[in-house]
Order: structure tokens, then sequence, then C-alpha cells
């Protein structure tokens, strides 16, 4: 997880790219102006949502890193992790159906779990009773030296299979900040890779290498196909996202240029090949380490949001934009945040296209989890506080999901006990 200094050229984006997305962000901007959606009355009636209220939380004192997916029965699927005795953790996992929780039930249990604020375990639906479920476990002596494990489960996660690995290189290095999608009948996992590390020491950071992006397919079986390398050097240590879409795949992630810029990048998988990765906007944020602060995505059909936190030029912020063609170009960005962000970014897309953000910013001395229904062609109305919390690293990442009409936030509650919390507002 720590920063290295090997560069390599950056390619210069294509020309026809430079037009497509000046292009698209002079559709943007007169659609807003245009649009009559874009008064102050529509607005405020557009953004507006019920207070949340408190959701009962299946998860047990000690818990946190909460993950959530949206299942297409209309159900969510919450993973979280908590202490299962001495020197062990358990992943678990629940159901909620808009008025209870199923009993917690396990997915991996051990002493070897990689716990991280940031790198957290997940599950996601792959439909029916298809589940499939993520986790890090430690390969080695190094303080970083873990790997990804997948679990999936055929029955509703009454039962998992045996864990495999979706990377094959076998070194005792980095291997984490995992997205799991369905993927036509499959699980895609998407990662960064430490691989070009193995041997170094982490101590140094001057000399450690790159990582990197890769991409595997999962089938039911268990079997791999399809590992590629997605981006030869990446951020080291920022949340990646994916999403499908009606023209395929779509990751974003934060990249790393050979001048020490970590602005966000996607990559698309259409016709079953991959993109090159192309930048979603020129932040311009030149940092030398690691920020630990990924971009979220969501999609319907080839609607896009994307969500992501930058401090170029000193100015923390957190942006949205819009995709209408499946990520192959954005609009320009809004920014959203109160003033003062320390980022850690989620989204979901309401049933009319907003999108609905949600982000830590500072509050004092603690941080406030908060959201905002962004529209598509409108200004967003006012945030919201979903909760607060404490702005150290072990409040980890707050989570929004929806099915159309509940939405749904967790987020690790500390103390001198954590605990996973979750609270819940709906549509209009």
């Amino acid at each position: 997880m720590m920063p290295g200094t090997p560069s390599r050229m950056a390619p210069p984006p294509h020309a026809l790219l430079r037009w497509g997305a000046m292009t698209w962000s002079a559709l943007m901007l007169l659609a807003m102006i245009l649009t009559p959606a874009a008064t102050a009355a529509t607005v405020k009636a557009e953004a507006a949502l019920p207070p949340s209220k408190s959701v009962t939380s299946p998860a047990l004192p000690g818990s946190r890193v909460p993950n959530l997916a949206a299942m297409p029965d209309g159900r969510f699927a919450m993973s979280w992790l908590e202490p299962a005795g001495e020197e062990r953790m358990a992943l678990r996992f629940a159901i909620y159906d808009g008025r209870r929780w199923t009993p917690p039930a396990t997915i991996a249990l051990g002493d070897s779990f990689f716990v991280n604020w940031a790198d957290v375990p997940s599950i996601r639906p792959l439909g029916g009773d298809r589940f499939a479920a993520h986790w890090l476990w430690r390969s080695g002596a190094g303080t970083y030296s873990y790997d990804v494990r997948v679990s999936q489960s055929a029955d509703g996660g009454r039962t998992w299979s045996t864990p495999i690995t979706p990377h094959r290189d076998g070194t005792a290095s980095e291997h984490g900040f995992v997205s799991l999608v369905a993927d036509t009948g499959v699980a895609l996992a998407v990662w960064l890779d430490g691989r070009k590390s193995a041997g170094h020491d982490a101590a140094n950071h001057a000399s450690m290498p790159e990582m990197t992006l890769r991409a595997a397919s999962i089938a039911g079986d268990g079997s791999l196909r399809d590992e590629v390398e997605l981006d030869p050097r990446t951020c080291d240590c920022c949340p990646t996202a994916a999403v499908a879409t009606d023209r395929g795949m779509l990751v974003a992630y934060r990249d790393r240029s050979s001048d020490e810029v970590r602005d966000i990048y996607v990559t698309r998988r259409e016709a079953g090949r991959w993109s090159a990765p192309q930048r979603v906007h020129a932040d311009q944020w030149h940092v030398e380490g690691c920020p630990v602060n990924g971009p979220a995505l969501a999609a319907q059909g080839s609607h896009v949001a994307i969500v992501w936190y930058t401090a170029a030029a000193d100015s923390p912020r957190v942006h949205v934009a819009f995709s209408e063609d499946a990520g192959e170009h954005f609009g320009p960005p809004q920014r959203i945040d109160g003033g003062d962000p320390i980022g850690r970014v989620s989204l979901a897309l309401l049933a009319d296209g907003s999108a609905l953000a949600t982000w830590l910013e500072t509050s004092g001395r603690a941080a406030l989890v908060r959201a905002l229904r962004v529209p598509t062609h409108a200004a967003p109305g006012p945030a919201f506080t979903v909760a607060s919390t404490s702005a150290t690293r072990a409040s980890g990442y707050p989570r929004v999901v929806t099915n159309g009409k509940t939405i749904l936030f967790a987020w690790t509650e500390t103390g001198s006990t954590s605990q996973v919390r979750l609270a819940a507002t709906h549509t209009r």
C-alpha cells in the first residue's frame, strides 16, 4: 500500500476521445440550460427525500466494514466482518426485505484475514439463488502480503464453495481493493495487483514497483478465464469500482501517471475487448502518496453516474458526473460537498436516473455521513446528514444502495467497540 516511483509515460488521449468529451460536455451544459427541470421549484421537488430512519443492525458489537448489494428481487444483502473468538474473524452476511433481516450466516472463518478499513470484503448476487463473496487472506509474513479469496453459493447462501484465488502469480504480495460484479452467469473480479513488488522491501517506499489493475472471470464451478492486465500503473490503495452496463462492463479506478498525477480513469469491456484507459476529468491532482480515496459507480443501461474525491490544487472536493453512453464519455462534473470533505464516496442511481451520492464531511473533530440527490439535468438540492461518525480511518467507507424504492445506508460506528449501523429512507 505504499507509493512507488518507477515511471511510465501515460499514453496521450486520442484526438477523437478529446473531441467526444468536449462535445458531450457542451451537450450536457445545453441540456441543463434548456430543460424545464432546471427550475428551482422542480429541482427542490426532485431532490427532496424523506428523512432517513434507523434500521436494526444484524451485526454484533465489534463488527465493521459493511458492504451492501441490491438483489434482483428487491431485497438487500449485506456483508461485514466481526470477531469470532480470540484472534479469529468471521465474514458474515444477512438479507433484508425492508422489514427484517435474516439470521446472520457465516461465509468464512479464520485467523488469517487481512482486515483493513478501506480494503473490505463484499457479497454480490449473481442471479437466482447464486451469490459470490470475496475477502482477503494473508499469504506471507509481510505486512501487505495477502491474496484475494472468492467463494460462491448456489443455494441462497446456505453453503459456500471452497474459495479460489483469481490471480495466479503465486507471489507473497498485495492483492486487494476488489470489485465483484455479475457478468452473464459468471462473476467478474477486478483488483489491484502488487505482484511486481514481490521480493521488495515494503519499508523502502522509493524502490517499490507500481501496482497494476487486473481482472478475471470466475465461473460457477470456480474455474478462471480471461485474466488480463487493465492498467500497468495505478494508485496503490484506492478502492476500485465496477458495474454492468447495456454495452458491457465498466471499471473505474485511480490512475497514477509517471509524474504522480492521480486522477480517476475508466476502462470498458465491450464485445469482449477492454478499451484503453481514459480519464473521467482532468483534475490534475498531483500527490506523491496514495490518498486511499477511490471512485464509485452506478449504472442503468447506458446511463452511468460516477462520484469521486479529489484534492487538486489543495482544494478537497467531491464530484459527480454522468454518462449517457455507458461510460465512453462523461459530462462536466458537479461539485457536491459542503466545503470540507474527507471523501470515501458511495453511489446509487434512483429510478428517475438521478444519483444519490454519499461521502464523509468533516464536522469539528468528528465526521458526518452526508448524502445528496443529484438530478441529471438540474442543480442538486440540499445535502442531508445520515449519521455522525469518526473522521478517523476506523470509520471506513459508508455505503448506500437502492432497489428503486428503498434506500439503505450502512456505516461503521466507532468507539470503544465498533459496530455496523444502518438507516433507510424511501423515494417519493
